[in-house]
């Protein structure tokens, strides 16, 4: 009975009651039930290790961990724009390099996350740009990010948690539009939103968003 209770107190107060009820008292690591001095001081294995250090480097005294694959999310096409119904493309989102503190934060106090956009297997159109836009889920507030360059990339910034990034061909570069006017190219969802309900999708069918890019 006392042996049990010794087991339920912390190393000092087990040693006080086993004085008291006259038995030799017994180190911590056995009232922890730990292996012991030496498996104490045995060495952590090469998992541990690797679980507790991450890929990490240091740039200018910043950490530039890299962030698992769910901070990227696919771009789907819609094939409405000639040269794009085999590409593929992709967003990946990170916190900005430039604060010391690994977060970046916007006038409003919300976080603000850098975005990078960048297409595979496309051709670059005969006439007009693509430019790359994000905006809200509901498409009531848009935000320009600006043209892809030649490599097909382009690179902004956005302050909400869930949004969408929205390629769309333009007839010109207009650096003062504040809403796309041509065909949609591309389209896909940050991860944050494709966490919702299943209304609207009727209640037996499970219908893959991500396959249309929202």
């Amino acid at each position: 009975m006392i042996g049990n209770t010794l087991k339920l107190l912390t190393p000092a107060a087990a040693a006080a009651l086993a004085g008291m009820a006259g038995l030799a008292p017994r180190p911590a690591y056995a009232l922890l039930g730990a292996g012991g001095p030496a498996a104490a001081a045995a060495p952590a294995g090469p998992a541990v290790a690797a679980a507790h250090a991450g890929p990490a480097s240091s740039e200018g005294g910043l950490c530039t961990a890299a962030g698992p694959d769910y901070y990227a999310f696919p771009l789907v096409t819609t094939r409405n724009v000639p040269g794009t119904g085999l590409a593929t493309g992709t967003a990946e989102v990170s916190f900005p390099a430039t604060s010391p503190f690994s977060i970046s934060l916007a006038s409003d106090g919300s976080y603000r996350y850098d975005v990078s956009v960048g297409l595979e297997r496309a051709k670059a159109p005969a006439r007009g740009t693509l430019v790359v836009w994000v905006s809200t889920p509901d498409l009531n507030e848009v935000e320009r990010i600006g043209p892809l360059d030649e490599h097909l990339r382009a690179r902004g910034q956005v302050s909400w948690n869930k949004f969408l990034v929205v390629i769309t061909l333009e007839a010109t570069d207009d650096p003062a539009a504040a809403r796309w006017s041509g065909p949609v190219a591309f389209r896909g969802m940050s991860r944050s939103g494709m966490m919702h309900t299943m209304v609207g999708h009727g209640a037996f069918q499970q219908e893959n968003c991500a396959a249309y890019g929202y």
